[in-house]
């Protein structure tokens, strides 16, 4: 044996530890995906998602684990994201994204609580919602002067509101209680353009995740369905179209990129996630969690100058 593999491995040992500047948070897409993570299987996420035989013997525990976090899902995902706050704080890293575990008010308040609880963080907890509002006004097409907003009214669902209605379009909502949400939400001058439609007759649907398939059905053929939610909805009409969930195309000298959402297509990588990595690059020493936004017209020029790119809009329905 060559003696001096034994020096070089022991001088290996001695390089300074390798920080990240950004941290995200494992998650999981649907039960089975938790073999394709790193607490998985390596063979299993280096290729795209698919069902394999072998994961069906596996049902019995994948299944007893999903009740068991079901059950406790709201306790254990706010100790898990506090515990990463707190371990990225203590190794120096710059950005911790929330990435798809920003799940709303009711379950931390879009990462409030964790700021309130360690007010002296020097880590910034960043959500993402500013950039996933930028790429869905981006998507609306040029000449839009009315557009239906339906779903859960999520932080990011109300900015695009006040986004639109500032920019002098009409927002329709299709339900009553969404409504005066938003009315309340916002104020009277931008409120003004907040109306309730019983027309079904727009071509561009803003959607979150409680749209319903009846609701679909009765959309006017050609409708563009563009989502505001960080899941896609079920695509069920095969005479509209659907856009992608708020997403880029990341830069080709992104190297390593591990896996993401697997509704996304191969280099393409959710606004949430992208917005962490800006955050870093650009030095932005801000939280962008709880009711805070960042700027909307900032974070997208930022993400153009560093090469992240806009998604093409769909050229045909899907089945």
């Amino acid at each position: 044996m060559d003696k001096s593999s034994d020096k070089l491995y022991e001088t290996s040992l001695d390089r300074p530890e390798e920080l990240s500047d950004v941290v995200y948070l494992t998650h999981l897409t649907t039960p089975e995906s938790i073999y394709h993570l790193r607490l998985g299987f390596a063979a299993l996420a280096s290729t795209p998602q698919t069902s394999k035989w072998y994961l069906w013997v596996l049902w019995p525990v994948t299944l007893w684990s999903m009740m068991y976090f079901m059950h406790w899902q709201k306790e254990l995902i706010n100790s898990l994201i506090e515990e990463a706050i707190l371990e990225a704080e203590e190794r120096g890293s710059k950005v911790l994204s929330l990435g798809l575990f920003n799940q709303g008010e009711e379950l931390n308040r879009n990462g409030e609580v964790y700021l309130r609880r360690h007010p002296q963080l020097k880590v910034k907890v960043v959500d993402g919602s500013s950039l996933a509002v930028a790429v869905v006004l981006n998507s609306i097409p040029k000449g839009t002067t009315q557009v239906v907003l339906r779903g859960n009214l999520s932080k990011v669902a109300y900015s695009i509101a006040l986004a639109l209605s500032q920019r002098g379009l009409q927002v329709a909502t299709l339900r009553v209680d969404e409504y005066k949400r938003l009315k309340a939400k916002l104020d009277t001058d931008a409120g003004s353009n907040i109306v309730l439609s019983k027309s079904y007759a727009p071509k561009i649907w803003l959607v979150g995740g409680e749209l319903t398939e009846e609701e679909q059905m009765k959309a006017s053929k050609g409708t563009l369905f563009i989502p505001f939610s960080q899941f896609p909805p079920k695509m069920i009409r095969k005479d509209c179209f659907y856009y992608n969930t708020p997403a880029m195309l990341t830069p080709k000298y992104l190297e390593n990129v591990d896996s993401c959402e697997n509704w996304l297509p191969r280099r393409v990588m959710s606004a949430w996630r992208i917005a962490g990595i800006l955050h870093a690059l650009e030095g932005w020493n801000v939280h962008e969690c709880g009711d805070m936004m960042f700027s909307i017209e900032k974070v997208w020029k930022a993400s153009l100058q560093h090469g992240f790119c806009p998604l093409k809009m769909p050229t045909q329905s899907k089945p």
